[in-house]
């Protein structure tokens, strides 16, 4: 898994907000979306594409990932965005609302059109059923695909016309979004947590997300930083186990049947002992 980034935390900064984004540079987050969409006003949204272009191409956010939210599909926004994402050269370009692979390519020809680099891949946000119906094909759409980042409070919005507490009701929709990006090989996100003076419940769902599979969650405040990287990163005895795992496998290589611990060992816990102990390094480079 050469190359490999860890996502745990990947927080939403408003571009129209200078403090933000010069706050960002320091801050302990995996990847920064500098978003245009939801947290810039209308009016404000010209301007905060400049600056989100300018940070994008600084090189000042050291080893964060940072990438770009546009405004969606269809919005008078979003061509210019795309484009001037692109030109900025991101590490990606972020697109609310993703809902078919016709989509994804038509994304992908718009950013090559507009010269972004190789280097810039496109996330999709994953946050209405249609999207979820064809999460898979989605995924497999683009090469350039790498992300999948679920809107989850659109998601409950389109499914549900009152607030229904917890997340019960898109659990469906959440496992069958983890097995879509697993399917393709990509990673994938789970959506924010709106109360951010709600520590235990934050937490709570981060256990939830990484037990469901995702691979990190997005943020709206960076006091969701700790719980993120802590909960999303390998435990102590998870990489002590999976490099018991990968030695036992390699000892008795050619042996027909290898164990490590009483249990036997297959091809699948190797691949699991080796991601695991990629996401630690990753991590472990981070600091």
């Amino acid at each position: 898994m050469s190359g490999f980034r860890p996502r745990r935390s990947v927080l939403y900064m408003p571009s129209s907000n200078a403090k933000a984004l010069e706050k960002a540079k320091g801050l302990a987050a995996d990847a920064i979306i500098l978003d245009l969409e939801d947290a810039v006003a209308p009016d404000a949204k010209p301007a905060a594409r400049e600056a989100a272009a300018a940070a994008a191409a600084s090189g000042e956010y050291g080893r964060r990932e940072l990438t770009i939210r546009v405004n969606g599909i269809g919005t008078e926004w979003h061509d210019d965005d795309l484009a001037a994402a692109a030109q900025a050269g991101p590490d990606a370009v972020v697109v609310p609302k993703v809902n078919s692979a016709d989509e994804v390519r038509a994304l992908v020809a718009a950013l090559e059109r507009a010269g972004a680099p190789e280097r810039t891949k496109l996330w999709a946000m994953i946050e209405t059923p249609v999207a979820i119906l064809h999460a898979e094909e989605i995924a497999r759409a683009s090469g350039r695909l790498t992300c999948f980042v679920l809107g989850t409070n659109d998601l409950v919005k389109e499914l549900y016309a009152e607030h229904v507490p917890g997340r019960a009701p898109v659990l469906t929709s959440l496992s069958l979004a983890v097995l879509a990006a697993r399917a393709a090989g990509i990673a994938i996100l789970d959506g924010v947590y709106n109360d951010v003076k709600d520590v235990d419940g934050f937490l709570a769902e981060c256990r939830q997300g990484r037990e469901l599979g995702f691979d990190g969650k997005t943020l709206i405040h960076p006091g969701q930083l700790d719980g993120a990287n802590t909960t999303f990163a390998p435990s102590e005895q998870a990489v002590e186990e999976a490099r018991g795992i990968l030695a036992a496998w390699e000892d008795g290589a050619g042996s027909g049947v290898v164990t490590y611990n009483g249990r036997m060992i297959e091809n699948l816990h190797v691949a699991t002992a080796q991601r695991t102990l990629a996401v630690a390094d990753a991590i472990a480079a981070l600091d």
